[in-house]
């Protein structure tokens, strides 16, 4: 499985909503506190891009020398219709300051140094150390994810209903039956598949082997569906 490292430092790099959280900072429109773009530094910050007129970037500026504390709340969101579809949220908490120069007119750039990470996912809840965030490596397939799985779910639902073969024990009554089969989530190491109906479960089906690109996830997928099919 990813380590909690590496799924927060994915939720940071995808394109789930995020907000900035700032004491003392409201606003009437929420979505002025959502960053327009973010990435992570080479030392594990957090860049943040805001217009230049935004209520973080006011706030970072009177900060000045003082430590402004702030949390970016991530939250990652299915992009196929199932129920329960918050897939999980990851919070970093840090300092803010504004880093003049580095964004075109109009905008500023914001800096969080983290202090403190955590993620509560589909696969649970843990603390990330900044060292292991620093160092950890985004899943290559995020950046397809969403894409993936809305094909999956319109065009071979079919072939995901047919996973439920694999399941053995683990699929009780109904399973595959009554039930609709959704693919909820993919990464590296497998798909995830959210089976709806009298009872609700998700079901991990493992690769034989992590994917390191959309070639391979393809390959991964095809032997995925071939065993169920025998």
């Amino acid at each position: 499985m990813p380590s909690a490292a590496e799924r927060t430092r994915t939720l940071v790099q995808s394109t789930c909503s995020a907000v900035l959280l700032i004491p003392g900072v409201e606003t009437t429109r929420p979505e002025q506190l959502s960053p327009q773009a973010r990435v992570v530094g080479p030392d594990g910050e957090v860049f943040l891009l805001y217009p230049a007129d935004s209520p973080a970037v006011r706030a970072a500026t009177h900060a000045q020398d003082d430590e402004l504390s702030a949390v970016l709340e991530i939250t990652d969101v299915a992009p196929v219709s199932v129920p329960h579809r918050i897939r999980g949220r990851a919070w970093i908490s840090g300092w803010l300051t504004c880093v003049p120069g580095l964004a075109e007119p109009g905008f500023m750039m914001l800096r969080l140094e983290v202090g403190e990470l955590s993620v509560d996912d589909l696969w649970g809840a843990a603390e990330v150390e900044p060292e292991e965030f620093a160092g950890a490596s985004v899943d290559p397939v995020v950046a397809h994810e969403a894409e993936l799985l809305q094909h999956l779910h319109s065009a071979h639902g079919e072939q995901v209903q047919g996973l439920s073969a694999l399941l053995g024990d683990q699929r009780g009554e109904g399973a595959g039956g009554g039930q609709q089969a959704v693919p909820l989530a993919l990464d590296r190491f497998g798909l995830r598949v959210r089976f709806v109906g009298e009872r609700c479960f998700d079901a991990r089906f493992d690769f034989p082997a992590p994917v390191r690109d959309i070639t391979e996830l393809r390959r991964a997928m095809h032997t995925l569906f071939e065993a169920a099919g025998h």
